[in-house]
């Protein structure tokens, strides 16, 4: 999936601060470290600095999953393990919209990952601008 989306190629060519810094994500460990993508640290002697990054790497992480859950709970006929086909729908537009309609609900009234980072999400005015 990584492969087919074209990410890593968009984010070699696009993700850099303007500072002119390299942007990355993180992922799990199965996934190849890139410049603009992070993971783990998955040798089995790690330092205490190691281990260190991949806790709060791992508590990071945990916040980004909430969203997903978030978004799942509120549009119950995404849950593509039990509903839906890949193949057979339009599931990744359906999941957009449902994010986007999510997000409008988190700058209402907030949620678990704006709680857990203490930050006040965006007015509906500011995210859809």
């Amino acid at each position: 999936m990584l492969a087919d989306s074209g990410l890593l190629n968009d984010m070699g060519n696009f993700a850099f601060s303007p500072a002119g810094q390299p942007m990355c994500v993180y992922g799990d460990p199965a996934y190849p470290l890139r410049i603009h993508l992070q993971a783990p640290y998955r040798q089995g002697r790690l330092t205490q600095q190691m281990e260190d990054y991949n806790k709060a790497m791992s508590e990071v992480r945990v916040s980004v999953e909430w969203l997903f859950g978030d978004i799942i709970n509120s549009f119950k006929f995404l849950d593509y393990k039990k509903n839906l086909k890949i193949g057979l729908s339009s599931v990744g537009k359906m999941y957009i919209v449902c994010a986007l309609l999510r997000n409008a609900i988190t700058c209402l009234y907030g949620n678990q990952t704006s709680e857990f980072f203490d930050l006040e999400p965006p007015t509906l005015k500011e995210y859809f601008q």
